[in-house]
Parts: structure tokens; sequence; C-alpha cells
């Protein structure tokens, strides 16, 4: 299998549409842990002449022709559907888009959308895109696309519907908690650059970095974002990875080497036979020694949850804000022979210090909830309210954490956790001298 298809991913959730393209859940990694090859047990051949009798039966029997393709990409639609949230059958349209997703350009209309339930949920609009401009939110549920309604629909389903070329239309029913009937939207699809990173120089001598999404280019726009930080004599640094959605594992990997010493260990990963691939800091940590915060929520998951885990392990930098996403799997994605594909769970990943947060996330060292509207609550969307999530093999099986409502967006002189982030550092070098004093 070539390098340059088989990838490793742990993006947040399986497909959030960005202009109707597919965010892989967490990261993608180009590497040497093979799939096993496939391989028919002898106990299966029952079941597969089962497979067939039905497509048979179909082919002559149902009420108008079908082809043999589309049933047995339906099949194996729901064959992978069944497994878990982040799993998929992917044709070869999907198949490409998704490889291209990666690059950071989309089309399509510009939200990230998971299943609560049965019911199709945008976890969160992506900023300066149709659907962010109309006003849609975090908590919204799709009911209808283009009159259809999504009740049985699967997330690629509604992926493919959504999705389409620069300036058509789509037309989206949304439902929201406060509403008492479902609203029309509709969003004139558009091809639309998410930028990976952004930086600013907050009170004069704090770097601000915002990662949108972990793509191929975010390391390199993160190293050319510190050096210009680092020009402009920056003092200490905020890493904001509040709702970006994952990426590629690599992408991760390579941003908290830039805040971690040579040979230490970012994550790892095992698959269900035990075997173990970690992954470890190359570079040189050209910023492990400024005093530094890194800020999360519920919509930071999977390359962001492992970036926040590994900084949190290592004590490199204080965690603020809310409790993360909680994805904690790794998805193989395999070429099939006609250029559709699988994305596949095959392992779950593990913060340096052994934690898996699949299902729990990252819980910040100091909790600060961003303000929410009382009179207009929109459900929090996390790992563990998707159907049919893997388990937290290290949890106790319960669950104390209390249902929340999605933050309202807010101006940065109302960000609560960006303000405490601020003081936090400004109050760096004071709260070091009372420590060493303890």
């Amino acid at each position: 299998m070539s390098k340059s298809v088989r990838f490793w991913l742990i993006w947040m959730i399986l497909p959030a549409i960005v202009l109707g393209g597919i965010f892989l859940s967490g990261g993608v990694l180009i590497g040497k842990w093979a799939v096993r090859s496939v391989s028919a047990e002898a106990d299966s051949y029952q079941e597969l002449k089962l497979f067939t009798e039905v497509i048979s039966i179909i082919k002559g029997n149902y009420v108008e022709e079908v082809k043999t393709k589309d049933l047995i990409y339906g099949a194996l639609k729901g064959m992978l559907n069944s497994l878990d949230p982040h799993s998929s059958f992917m044709t070869p349209d999907l198949f490409k888009e998704m490889r291209v997703d990666t690059k950071g350009e989309f089309g399509g209309v510009g939200i990230q959308i998971g299943k609560k339930g049965a019911m199709i949920t945008v976890i969160s609009p992506i900023e300066d895109t149709p659907a962010y401009e109309v006003g849609i939110k975090a908590g919204d549920a799709i009911v209808k696309i283009n009159g259809e309604t999504t009740e049985k629909m699967t997330l690629y389903d509604a992926v493919s519907k959504m999705r389409g070329p620069k300036g058509s239309k789509v037309t989206i029913s949304i439902m929201r908690t406060d509403w008492k009937q479902p609203k029309d939207f509709t969003l004139v699809r558009d091809t639309i650059k998410v930028k990976s990173v952004k930086y600013k120089v907050l009170n004069d001598d704090i770097g601000y970095v915002k990662v949108n999404q972990f793509q191929e280019k975010t390391v390199a726009d993160l190293e050319k974002a510190l050096a210009a930080l680092k020009e402009k004599k920056v003092t200490a640094l905020l890493l904001d990875l509040r709702n970006d959605p994952g990426g590629l594992l690599q992408g991760a990997v390579g941003v908290a080497e830039q805040f971690l010493p040579p040979n230490k260990l970012v994550v790892y990963i095992k698959d269900r036979t035990g075997e173990k691939k970690e992954f470890f800091t190359e570079g040189d940590g050209k910023y492990d020694k400024l005093p530094m915060v890194v800020m999360v929520n519920e919509g930071s998951a999977s390359a962001s949850e492992i970036v926040a885990g590994a900084l949190k392990d290592w004590n490199r930098a204080i965690v603020v804000g809310t409790t993360t996403f909680g994805k904690g799997s790794v998805q193989s994605v395999l070429p099939l022979s006609d250029g559709s594909g699988l994305r596949l769970t095959t392992a779950r990943y593990y913060t340096p210090k052994g934690i898996s947060i699949q299902n729990t996330g990252i819980t910040p060292d100091i909790v600060v909830k961003q303000k929410a509207d009382k009179n207009k609550e929109y459900p929090v969307l996390r790992e563990k309210d998707l159907k049919g999530h893997l388990e937290n093999e290290q949890a106790d099986g319960k669950d104390n954490e209390e249902a929340e409502a999605a933050p309202v967006e807010v101006e940065e002189k109302d960000d609560v956790q960006l303000q405490r982030s601020i003081d936090i550092l400004k109050t760096w070098d004071v709260m070091k001298r009372l420590n060493k004093a303890a």
C-alpha cells in the first residue's frame, strides 16, 4: 500500500463538513504501522453466501432495476456505520475529497456535523463561511436538506448532499431548542480556504497563536508565526486550540515539538493486540522556555487534545478552559481497488502519562467556563454523545459531568477564558517566585 495514500487519522468527528468537505477526526499520520492483510476466514463463507443470495434476490425481484454496485456500496456503508462513529466507507468521490481536505481547502457550506442520537447536529460553523454568515449555531439540528428528511440519513449522505460547486445553492432546515418549528436557510456554496494558523500580539508582549485545524502546512505556518512573534520580542505564549476539530497527527506532533525539548514522548497509539507505536519530539524545542498557556474547550478534539495532553503531562503549559471533546481513537485510511476507501478505527491513543481521553477529554488545570446565554441554550456535543462511540477502558463507567450549554460568541474584551489566560501570563513571574519560596 502506498505511503502517500495510507494514513492514520485522529480527527474530532467523523465528517465535519467544511463547505461540504469532510473533516477527519484527529490527525492523519503517514507511517509504517501496517493494517493487517485481508483474509477470508472459513466461518465467514456462509455469511458471504447469504450476502450474495440477497443481492441476487434484489436484482431479480425488486420493483425497479438496480445496479449491483449501488447495492454493494449501500451494504458497505451500513457495514462500516455499524462499527463506531468514525469508521466509514467512502465512495471514490468522497475518498478523493477527503484527501484534498487535509490541504485546508474545501467546497461546500462551512459547518462541522455529528450525530446526537438520531439527529444530525451542528458541532460548530466555520468562521467566515456561508453557514457562519447566515447565523447557523452549534447545537442546531439539521432536519432536512433540500426538502429531504435527515431522519435516516448517514453523516456521509448529509456530506454528499451539502457539498457542491461554488455558486450553487443548498437549503437546509434547522431546528433550534428555543424554536417552535424548523427554519429554512438557503446557502450559496463557496470554496473556502481554512487558514490553519493565525497570530497576533496581546498586551504588548504576549504572543497569541490560534490553530484552527491541523493541516499539511500547519507546522510550517506555526513556525513562521512563532518566528514573527519572536521578532516582536514576546515574553510569553498563548496557544488557542478552542474549537479546533483536529486534523493530521503529524501536525499534532509537529506543533507539540515546538514547545517541548527533543526526545519527549508526545503520544502513543495501541491496537487491539497491544502493539504500540510511540511518537517523540524531534525538533530543537525553540520555544520550550517561554511561559505558556493553552486554551481548550468542548470543541477541541483529537489532534488538539493530543497537543494539550502532551503539554499538560510534561508540565510545559497551564491548560485553561473547559473539558475537551474526548476523541481518543485512531483511524486508518485505506484505498480500495475501484478508487473508493475505508476509514477504519484501528487503535486508541494515549497521552505521555498513559491516559486515554476517550469519552472523558482533557480536564483543564484551571476550569474557566465561557458565558452562555441562558435564554438560548445550545447543548454541547462531545464524543460520549455520539451513537456507537467506543468506551474508555480506563474509566469507571460513571459520568459525573454536568450537562452544559454551548458558549455564545463574544468579543475579545468579553472572552473570559482569554482574559484569565492573559492574567495568568502577566503574573507568571510572581507565581514562580511564590512557588520557589513555598
